[in-house]
């Protein structure tokens, strides 16, 4: 991994360091194809996900030890999850492209809510009532009524969750099967270094 990420910084004009959350394999494939496309040159982008040390090694550490001018400065922002992108495209179209890339998704168990989620009696009654007992599974005050699923009581209405709260593994599922998409897949660009004169920019 060292040795083919000092091959992109020599075939490449930019190196990228991104952060990104909540990262799926599916959604990071597209970002992967895109930059895969060849340039004017026949070249394509190379992107990097892997061991953050290896990263900091490659790059290089301090200024004893740097692959090239600068580099360093990439290599003290390697941390948490973070990747390399090398490529020859436009800074214009690199940056416009992570900044409209922003993608709604399902909630993962362990994340954290970013609002309060209430089911409504009319969301529940909208599943056929042999649902029963897999909502209640998961946790929903749900009783079957006339043919129809409706929570126990009579009640209007069941929180899910609220703002700032934990999501557990049933919270997930029951929001998935309602189709509630609490997470966003986002890539943020952290700095930017040019091969051309070692110049850096963490202003982007």
């Amino acid at each position: 991994m060292i040795k083919d990420i000092r091959d992109a910084i020599d075939k490449h004009a930019t190196l990228y360091l991104f952060s990104y959350e909540n990262m799926r394999s599916q959604k990071f494939k597209k970002i992967r194809m895109d930059f895969r496309k060849t340039d004017v040159e026949g070249k394509s982008s190379r992107i990097f996900l892997g061991k953050n040390k290896l990263m900091q090694i490659a790059l290089g550490r301090g200024v004893e030890d740097e692959y090239a001018e600068n580099l360093k400065e990439v290599s003290k922002r390697v941390s948490g999850s973070v990747g390399l992108l090398l490529t020859n495209k436009p800074h214009d179209e690199v940056e416009t492209y992570f900044a409209n890339l922003l993608e709604e998704d399902f909630a993962r168990a362990g994340s954290i809510s970013p609002r309060k989620v209430v089911l409504t009696a009319d969301m529940v009654s909208n599943f056929p009532p042999n649902m029963v007992e897999q909502f209640r599974g998961l946790g929903l005050p749900v009783d079957v009524k006339n043919g129809k699923l409706e929570f126990i009581g009579g009640k209007e209405g069941h929180t899910i969750c609220k703002d700032g709260a934990e999501l557990s593994a049933e919270n997930c599922k029951i929001l998935c099967q309602f189709g509630i998409m609490l997470a966003e897949f986002k890539v943020k660009l952290v700095c930017r270094w040019n091969s051309m004169d070692g110049s850096f920019d963490d202003e982007l």
